[in-house]
């Protein structure tokens, strides 16, 4: 049994309630981009390698295990966050398929290598560095928030290090930053192939943003149909609730 710390939590993770998810309010607790990321994102059924970047408590990985037998190579630089992550590998018996590694993405070249990943996932800090004094009082949201110890041109330089030749890219981020997401994959060879809106309903603006690209790929980017979270009621479209319940 994995023993939970302080003002931890045992969640199931999807609804079929296989997988469980150690979570806290105060440190991190995964939300729908997460969820949406690894829905979203290309990856090998069965044999491969894949990398995630950022990854909080592990929650991409452990989506991924769903729909992959490819082995999973997770980096997070928060030692709290990446001892829930190795503790929810352990929990879910995901040992020989996930392996957690704590340390910084500018600088795992030394253990990790270059180009040697399939597929490179993301779910990065999506707000510039914020003056000192906006500091959240929580410095786990700060840093998970914001590009204190990262910034997105970081993490596009490490996906690009550490992705192979014609593998691929998958990021969620803000629709704000789409500019600067695009300008960044052109300048470190990843060319973007597809990308997808999420709006909360019809009629918002979209919130969300889901981009993957191709390392030294040829230029041509599909735009998939938006996806929309909510009805007018507020309940889940059906695919939202298909894709956060279904067990993606």
């Amino acid at each position: 049994m994995v023993e939970l710390h302080n003002d931890e939590r045992l969640d199931y993770l999807l609804a079929d309630e296989t997988i469980k998810i150690i979570q806290s309010p105060t440190v991190f607790s995964f939300s729908l981009d997460a969820v949406l990321l690894g829905h979203f994102a290309s990856i090998p059924l069965k044999k491969g390698s894949i990398l995630d970047l950022c990854t909080g408590n592990g929650v991409i990985p452990l989506l991924l295990s769903r729909r992959t037998r490819a082995h999973i190579t997770a980096v997070e630089i928060q030692e709290r966050l990446f001892d829930m992550a190795s503790r929810n590998v352990q929990m879910n018996g995901l040992q020989e398929q996930v392996t957690m590694t704590h340390g910084d993405l500018k600088a795992m070249q030394p253990q990790l290598g270059q180009s040697n990943f399939d597929v490179v996932t993301c779910n990065p800090p999506y707000f510039r560095t914020p003056a000192k004094t906006e500091y959240n009082k929580n410095d786990y949201l700060t840093i998970a928030r914001h590009e204190v110890f990262c910034t997105l041109e970081d993490v596009v330089k490490a996906c690009k290090l550490h992705v192979r030749p014609g593998g691929k890219v998958a990021m969620v981020h803000r629709p704000g930053r789409l500019v600067d997401i695009i300008t960044l994959f052109r300048n470190y060879k990843l060319e973007p192939k597809r990308m997808r809106l999420v709006y909360p309903k019809m009629g918002r603006d979209a919130n969300m943003l889901l981009i993957e690209g191709i390392r030294d790929g040829r230029a041509d980017l599909t735009i998939l149909p938006p996806l929309y979270i909510y009805n007018p009621d507020n309940t889940y479209t059906k695919e939202a609730e298909e894709i956060i319940y279904g067990g993606i």
